[in-house]
């Protein structure tokens, strides 16, 4: 079996270069490169080209555009990226039958109320890049294609920047933080989004009627304000030379900080119909961070096990 997975230098798609390995033959091509090596999905008539000739039985799409606030002055390559491209992906899975998965958002969504948002929630994107996420999320299923589409949030990895590794790095430089709280999701490792792929494709080839859109994030929830207060509680407790007492991490709305781009206050995702269908029991947010911190800041943090 051959698998195409694109987008292999992001934070996922590194972490699928491990995981979809177990699966079949993998050809993992990233934006820069040559002829099958290569695909640059901002330029979607390219796109098919690369499909044809590696021939493969599933497609892996963990490329995306995800510059959120840059994408109100770049729609036109947002949409490329994240919408047009992607209905190249889905039409030629369609043609030759091959299982396309795909990566989105809770940024399709508005970010009302408090309840989880389950699969089949009204959809109403507040920024470009949800309208471009919910645009490619329209064409795979409108290109019969056999599909998995998951949605997750808050993604984060040890290699390349995340939010945790920026936290980590001004508590030791500041005596005051100032952390949002009132947008409440889970943060997700690509690890776990990568193992969750892998698992989902061995049970789809042998049970097709799968095929959807998925909601796949870590157990639990936090706003971005207890997820700094965690991250830096445990690299204080690591021994970390942390300068910012846990009092002086003060919790702000949304409005001190205007952005372009205006974020869901609700990113909360349902994830019964994932654990359901394939029978995982998904770890709470705070094990998949520990686990991530453990490994950014090294032998110090033994006692994290």
């Amino acid at each position: 079996m051959k698998i195409l997975l694109l987008g292999k230098n992001g934070q996922l798609g590194w972490e699928l270069q491990r995981s979809l390995a177990l699966l079949g033959e993998l050809v993992a091509v990233g934006k820069d490169g040559i002829g099958s090596t290569h695909a640059d999905l901002s330029r979607p008539e390219s796109i098919g080209a690369i499909v044809q000739a590696v021939a493969p039985q599933i497609i892996v799409n963990a490329a995306a555009y995800t510059a959120v606030d840059k994408a109100e002055s770049e729609p036109e390559l947002a949409r490329a990226v994240n919408a047009t491209s992607v209905g190249v992906l889905a039409s030629e899975a369609a043609a030759c039958g091959a299982w396309l998965v795909h990566f989105s958002s809770d940024y399709v969504f508005d970010g009302s109320g408090q309840t989880p948002w389950v699969e089949d929630s009204p959809t109403r994107p507040l920024s470009i890049y949800g309208r471009t996420k919910l645009e490619g999320e329209t064409l795979i299923r409108d290109s019969g294609c056999r599909h998995l589409i998951f949605r997750t949030s808050w993604v984060y990895a040890t290699r390349g920047g995340n939010f945790a590794k920026t936290m980590l790095r001004l508590a030791k430089e500041r005596d005051r933080l100032r952390v949002v709280n009132d947008q409440i999701g889970a943060p997700t490792g690509a690890d776990l989004l990568a193992d969750l792929t892998a698992l989902a494709l061995r049970k789809s080839r042998r049970r097709p009627e799968v095929a959807g859109t998925y909601h796949a994030v870590a157990a639990g929830e936090t706003s971005w304000h207890g997820y700094a207060r965690h991250v830096i509680a445990v690299a204080r407790a690591a021994g970390q030379p942390i300068r910012v007492a846990p009092e002086a991490i003060e919790a702000v709305p949304s409005s001190a900080f205007p952005m372009p781009a205006r974020r869901p206050h609700n990113s909360r995702l349902n994830t019964d119909k994932l654990c359901t269908t394939f029978r995982v029991t998904l770890p709470s947010w705070q094990a998949g961070v520990e686990r991530m911190l453990a490994e950014v800041m090294g032998p110090t943090t033994t006692g994290l096990a």
